[in-house]
Order: C-alpha cells, then sequence, then structure tokens
C-alpha cells in the first residue's frame, strides 16, 4: 500500500471547523486533538516507512490507525466498537482531525495494522512519541527519578491439565498435517489417532485412572505422528509450526527410550507449554501459602517518575510512566529492571535515583548503579535463618581485610577464597576453629552436627551488608515510601486500561498492547493536568478579569 500526503491543516467541513464552539478549551477532545494529535503526526514518517511508497492501493492514513488504537486504550473498547466510535461520535472525529462524514475502515485494518507495527519493531512507536512530548512540555526530565514494579497479566488463553494440554497439541498438530502434507497416506492407524484426538473430547465423568491410560496413549500417538512425518520425503511437514510445538510439548511431559513406552514427567520444566493456543503463555506462582497467586500468561514491569514535591489539593498526579517491559511469566525483576534500562535507553531516558522493592535488589546490582553514579533504593533480602540461629546479618564480615567478626565478638581463624570452575563466581568462606568450643553463645549459633561455625559469603558482601544496615535506619524507610505509588498505578492499569487480561496471543501482540495502554495513560494524566491547571487559573484571576 501506498500512502497520500497527510494534510493538518483543518478544512472548511473539519469537525473543529464545524464544532469549534460545541468543545470548551477544557474538553478532553479538544486538548487530544491540541497536545496528541500532533505528536501522532510527528511519528508519521517513522510509520510511513512500513508501507511500499510506491505501488498497490493507496493505504489508510496511519496517523488515524495510530489515534484510533490510543483512543480505544483511553475508553476501553475493542476494535468494533473503536470504528463505530470514528464514525458516529464527534469527539473523536474532532480528536484526530477528521472531516464530518469521513470513510472509515473496517474493524480487521486494525488487526493488520498491529501486525505491521510488530513486523517492523514499532511496538512503541506511540508511547515513544508522547514521552517525547512530556519532555519537551517540562513534564519529565530525561535523568529523573523513578519507581519499578512488576504485576501479573492472563493470557487470552484457558487454564488447561497436562492431558488437555497435550491432547489439543496432538489435535492441532493432525490438522496441520492433513492441509500441508502433499504425499498423505491414509493407514489404519491414521484414522484411529484423528477420531481419538479430532473427532472425540475428554469425558469429564472419567475416572482417574482412565485419565492416567489416556496420558499415556497420547505419548505414544504423539510419538508415532512425530516418527511418521520424520520419514516422509517432505520436510515441510515436520517443519511445521504446530509439528514442532507438538515435539517441545512431548519433550516436556514425557521421557522415552527407543522401542519403550514413553513415561509421563513428574513435573513440566520452568517455561513449558500449557495451552498450545499461546505456548509464550507461561505457568508462575507469586507470593506463599494463602497469598500465592498463580497465573498462565506474562509478567509486566512499570516504571513511572518520581515528585518529591507534595501535591495541592485537588491536583491530579505530575508523575508519568517512562517505560513498560513485558516478559515471560517465568522471568526475574532483575531482568526485567535489566531490560527496562536497555528500553529506556533507546526512548533518551534515564533514571539517577531508582526505588525498588527487595526483589530488584543485590550486591552486583547495587555496585553497577554506584559505578553509574546512579541510586538503587530498595532493602536487600535478609540472610537465612536456620533453626533460629545468628544468620550472616548477624556477623561483621569485612571480606576485603579477609576477616569476620561473630556475634560474641571473635575474629574469624581462617579466610578460603572459593572459585566456581563454571561460573567464575568468587565467595569467601570464614571459620571459627578454636573460638567455638567454650563459647556461651555456640547453642545460638552453630548447629549441633557441627564442631564450629562457618560462613559462606560472596566476593560483594560489603556493600550488601551495608545496605541491611542502612535498610534498619528511619531516614531510609522514610525515603522507600517514595516506592508504594507504583502500586496505585499498577491499579490503574488494571481498572482503567485492562492490563490485568491481555487481549491478543503471543508475547509481541501483548508487548504492543501494554505500550499502547501507558500510552493511554499518559495521555491521560496529562491532559487531566491541563484541565486542572486550567481551572485553578479561572478561579485565581478577580471577577472583573473573567468577565472581560
Amino acid at each position: 500500500m501506498s500512502l497520500r500526503p497527510l494534510n493538518t491543516q483543518s478544512e472548511l467541513f473539519s469537525t473543529a471547523a464545524l464544532t469549534g464552539q460545541v468543545f470548551a478549551p477544557t474538553d478532553r477532545y479538544r486538548l487530544f486533538a491540541e497536545k496528541i494529535y500532533p505528536l501522532l503526526v510527528r511519528t508519521r514518517e517513522e510509520v510511513a516507512k512500513t508501507y511500499c511508497p510506491d505501488n498497490g492501493r493507496p493505504g489508510i492514513e496511519p496517523v488515524w490507525l495510530l489515534g484510533t488504537s490510543l483512543l480505544q486504550y483511553l475508553e476501553g473498547m475493542p476494535d468494533r466498537q473503536a470504528v463505530e466510535m470514528l464514525q458516529y461520535h464527534v469527539g473523536w472525529n474532532l480528536a484526530l482531525n477528521r472531516t464530518v462524514g469521513q470513510e472509515v475502515f473496517h474493524p480487521t485494518v486494525l488487526v493488520y495494522f498491529r501486525k505491521r507495527l510488530i513486523e517492523h519493531e514499532l511496538s512503541a512507536v506511540v508511547f515513544a512519541g508522547i514521552l517525547d512530548g512530556l519532555v519537551e512540555a517540562g513534564l519529565i526530565e530525561r535523568r529523573c527519578r523513578q519507581r519499578l514494579d512488576s504485576t501479573q497479566m492472563m493470557g487470552l488463553v484457558a487454564r488447561m491439565s497436562r492431558l488437555e494440554n497435550v491432547r489439543e497439541t496432538l489435535r492441532l498438530a493432525l490438522k496441520e498435517v492433513q492441509e500441508t502434507a502433499t504425499m498423505f497416506t491414509v493407514a489404519t492407524w491414521w484414522t484411529q489417532v484423528w477420531d481419538r484426538y479430532v473427532g472425540s473430547k475428554l469425558d469429564y465423568r472419567a475416572t482417574a485412572g482412565q485419565l492416567a491410560e489416556k496420558m499415556g496413549q497420547a505419548g505414544i500417538d504423539g510419538l508415532q505422528v512425530m516418527a511418521w512425518a520424520k520419514s516422509l520425503s517432505d520436510p515441510t511437514v515436520v517443519e511445521g509450526p504446530q509439528m514442532k510445538l507438538l515435539a517441545r510439548v512431548l519433550e516436556e511431559n514425557f521421557t522415552w527410550e527407543e522401542n519403550k513406552t514413553p513415561l509421563q514427567r513428574e513435573a513440566q520444566p520452568a517455561g513449558a507449554v500449557h495451552n498450545p493456543h499461546d505456548p509464550d503463555a507461561q505457568w508462575a506462582a507469586k507470593g506463599q501459602g494463602k497469598h500465592k497467586k498463580e497465573h498462565v500468561g506474562y509478567k509486566v514491569q512499570v516504571a513511572e517518575t518520581v515528585v518529591i514535591q507534595p501535591l495541592a489539593p485537588g491536583e491530579p498526579t505530575r508523575s508519568f510512566l517512562t517505560g513498560i517491559v513485558t516478559q515471560p511469566a517465568i522471568s526475574s525483576d532483575d531482568a526485567g529492571n535489566r531490560q527496562m534500562d536497555m528500553e529506556q535507553e533507546k526512548m533518551g531516558l534515564d533514571s539517577r535515583e531508582k526505588y525498588v522493592d527487595a526483589a530488584y535488589v543485590s550486591a552486583e546490582r547495587l555496585l553497577e548503579a554506584q559505578a553509574q553514579g546512579k541510586e538503587l533504593i530498595g532493602p536487600a533480602k535478609s540472610g537465612p535463618v536456620r533453626d533460629n540461629r545468628f544468620s550472616v546479618d548477624d556477623f561483621d564480615v569485612r571480606v576485603e581485610e579477609r576477616k569476620a567478626i561473630c556475634p560474641a565478638g571473635q575474629v574469624s581463624t581462617q579466610c578460603s577464597r572459593l572459585e566456581e570452575a563454571e561460573t567464575g563466581k568468587v565467595s569467601y568462606r570464614f571459620e571459627w576453629s578454636t573460638h567455638c568450643r567454650s563459647c556461651p553463645l555456640k547453642e545460638q549459633c552453630v548447629n549441633p552436627k557441627q564442631k564450629h561455625r562457618s560462613l559462606v559469603v560472596s566476593q560483594n558482601h560489603t556493600i550488601l551488608q551495608a545496605r541491611r544496615r542502612e535498610q534498619q535506619t528511619e531516614e531510609f524507610q522514610k525515603k522507600a515510601k517514595r516506592r508504594n505509588a507504583i502500586e496505585g498505578t499498577q491499579s490503574e492499569l488494571v481498572r482503567a486500561h485492562g492490563m490485568r487480561q491481555a487481549r491478543y496471543r503471543g508475547l509481541n501482540k501483548v508487548q504492543l498492547q501494554n505500550y499502547l495502554i501507558g500510552a493511554a495513560c499518559n495521555a491521560k494524566r496529562w491532559i487531566k493536568r491541563i484541565i486542572w491547571e486550567c481551572q485553578a487559573c479561572q478561579t485565581s484571576l478577580p471577577p472583573a478579569a473573567m468577565s472581560g
């Protein structure tokens, strides 16, 4: 598709010209047209690269598609309803500088437009464009204070048992083989397998023994289908996406040897497929005990600016989102933090102070922040406590001096340097060989199975020990409270913009969804601030000035 030149000037029959007095200066659609729409126009040159410049029929204006995608996340609408709003809602037409009665597009155009953005790695184009506008407006600094936290996101799939997962994967693979195999031979076993997985479903009244038998049968049938596909002269059959997925699911659920019946694994490995309709959606759990939350889906890292000055009464937030990173559900927060830094670097942002929880704090990250002239503000996890005995936090460890002092005040008698051959990780082992014999604190310190106390710490334990002591101070605790507001931001993203539930399937599509959600949240906060500033300005004027 090729694009026509975009005319940014208001025409005689534009919505803005015909409804100029209808929308007040503080109307959100009018402010969207004044503040957000020009930023979308600015991204057009980049998005236009995804279109063919001189071939095919004229394409639909990408600025309208970007604006419609943003507005639908501002107001929580699916594709079809968003296009209807563009057709019948005057405010939407005003926001996107459209003329009255201008033809709209089919809702499926939005589907193909999102696909185009993903293929050309432009998922963040709207989010980055609005960030640039906020920087130019003085609402965000390029190097700013930030807070960061993660939340879970449910995938657009049903929870399946392992048996249902294997059977559904087999069904999809069989259907793919039937459609793609060029040298398809109908055999007796094929008819049986087809009827077993395509022509019938699991009986919910089946007993546990029957279900276990069906699981074993699914393993046998899956391996038979894979062996048959590999024996074909057509290599495209076994290389099909569903056949590859079947091979992966069989590997994650069974173990087998040649000419032997496959055996079911006791548990699936981390990152295993739990629903073949979205292999990227992974199982993860957060919390423990009654607070444990399990889900199949993704993890989302959210970062926003931190403003130190208190808000005036009724003033909307001055904080704006600076990054949204979508991860596989099993990914660590530390990996998410690193990915967030890389994403923000692409957008020209950086953090001089970052407020986080304990999942983001480690000795390595503290040293890295220190070397970069930044502050990573968050509590470090305490050392493990076993049988109510003294933990590493009760010792004064001085790695640089190669000595450690126990709670009884005794200096260690031996220090050994340990290095792992595979990773090169260095740690130090401290021992108290003679002092423990007559020590009055021996029962609180030494395990009965040991003769004396020993302690193993990493080579970067000094900075971790300093943070554990610092976090006990009132000053640090007061400072760390600035992180707490990120919980409210995550709640806003979930309740107002639907971030808890994925609309699409696949990590790349969900990543695009979250960028649009972040852009919508920033646009909404920006518009609210403008409205509040206008109202505050009007109330501060004397009556004569207001009437004039």
